[in-house]
């Protein structure tokens, strides 16, 4: 009742009409908001797709194995570089190879090695060892192996 009274004196004073077109022009402008907001298209969240890192211990306990080979030949370059490719380390002999074959092998297995990202390095004349990626040779092996010979017996 007591809103009524009120509505009766503001339409007297004449401030009813202005108060109505104050609501007129905010429901207009919350249509064209709305309508803003309803022109924009729905769209998929994005979704995250990195991995999870996972942990991995890369200190492993893998049985290294190790070959001595004492070519003949130079066919056997081929047989050589397949133990390469198996992960396994190869000692190889060379002394008892004419110095042409001898070459042509070490260039072979070189070749194979860098191919398969290991290494090639002579121990001593004529020794060398090949080592997959997997295999660092550190210079104290190396020295202590020409310091004792392959097998320590001097």
């Amino acid at each position: 009742m007591a809103g009524k009274m009120i509505n009766k004196m503001m339409g007297f004073l004449g401030l009813e009409d202005d108060l109505e077109e104050d609501i007129e022009e905010e429901e207009t402008k919350r249509g064209e908001n709305e309508k803003i907001v309803n022109d924009f298209t729905e769209v998929d969240p994005i979704v995250n797709n990195k991995r999870q890192n996972k942990v991995v211990s890369i200190h492993t306990t893998i049985a290294a194995k190790v070959r001595i080979v004492k070519p003949t030949t130079y066919e056997e370059a081929a047989d050589i570089c397949d133990e390469l490719k198996n992960r396994k380390i190869i000692v190889i002999n060379t002394t008892g190879l004419e110095i042409r074959i001898a070459q042509r092998l070490l260039d072979f297995m070189g070749g194979a090695s860098y191919a398969l990202g290991g290494n090639l390095e002579e121990i001593e004349k004529g020794i060398y060892i090949l080592s997959p990626s997997s295999v660092e040779v550190n210079s104290d092996l190396k020295n202590e192996l020409s310091g004792k010979g392959i097998f320590g017996w001097k």
